[in-house]
């Protein structure tokens, strides 16, 4: 299963089109260097199926994500709650400095004014359904760190 937002979805959906969309455009470049001839020397031919590989497994992988999604619908989520789609300021009990986290069920590229954290991650295992006031610890690669849900933004 893949929990992920609603947002989530619609963005892999949108990828995937593109991807698909890119079938005939590769398909095409194959079949014009298959005409140059000679195809165990043509490196054109070579990079398209190469291109037509990488492309087809990038919609494999979409597809299979949309199949196991669940979307999560935060509308059904008690107040102040921890889940996935939400956004949440943490304390750093031992310096006391606050960040921003989202839990999201697929990493963007986006640059946002948050950390983003999948569900499967170090802190996005102690943040799910945590709750705001709750001190959640978090195992890091340089040790355990305790952070204090200040606010569900």
């Amino acid at each position: 299963m893949n929990y992920m937002t609603a947002e989530d979805k619609a963005r892999i959906e949108k990828q995937l089109e593109e991807f698909k969309k890119l079938r005939k455009t590769l398909s095409d470049r194959i079949g014009r260097a298959r005409e140059l001839g000679d195809l165990k020397e043509n490196a054109e031919y070579h990079c398209a199926k190469e291109d037509q590989g990488h492309n087809e497994r990038k919609i494999r992988d979409l597809e299979e994500k949309l199949a196991g999604a669940v979307v999560i619908d935060d509308t059904e989520l008690p107040e102040g709650m921890v889940f996935i789609g939400a956004t949440v300021r943490l304390r750093d009990t031992d310096s006391g400095k606050e960040n921003l986290y989202r839990l999201v069920g697929e990493l963007s590229d986006t640059d946002a004014d948050y950390v983003e954290v999948t569900p499967n991650s170090p802190m996005g295992m102690s943040l799910m359904k945590a709750r705001v006031g709750e001190t959640v610890m978090v195992d890091l690669p340089r040790g355990q760190r305790r952070f204090e849900i200040v606010e569900v933004v």
